[in-house]
């Protein structure tokens, strides 16, 4: 599992990419043979006026299926990314179980 981590607007530490990676790779290590990359994408929305202006935008493509795709917005960028990874892990479980029971799902003519 590739996974391709951006930053928007800020600096990319390296204990914010070490989280984010160790999370997906425990969140989604039991769909590894499903998944070929994993593209996340964080972005400080208002700048240095704070707020909930942190926002992480999480895309799972999937072979022969629409991609997983989660948005996640909050005041700190450590608790967006553990919320988006969590509701991706969820969201990719159904789509898959979804697959085995009735097929795959076409992917929407927009996607990639």
């Amino acid at each position: 599992m590739h996974i391709d981590i951006r930053a928007q607007g800020f600096d990319l530490t390296d204990g914010l990419r070490d989280h984010a990676e160790r999370r997906l790779n425990f969140a989604l290590d039991w769909a590894r043979h499903n998944i070929g990359k994993v593209v996340l994408r964080l972005t400080d929305i208002n700048g240095p006026r704070g707020g909930q202006d942190k926002r992480c935008q999480l895309r799972i493509p999937l072979p022969r299926m629409r991609a997983v795709v989660i948005e996640e917005t909050a005041a700190d960028l450590y608790l967006a990314i553990d919320r988006s990874i969590d509701r991706a892990a969820r969201a990719l479980e159904r789509r898959l179980s979804r697959q085995r029971e009735f097929g795959p799902v076409p992917p929407h003519p927009t996607e990639d």
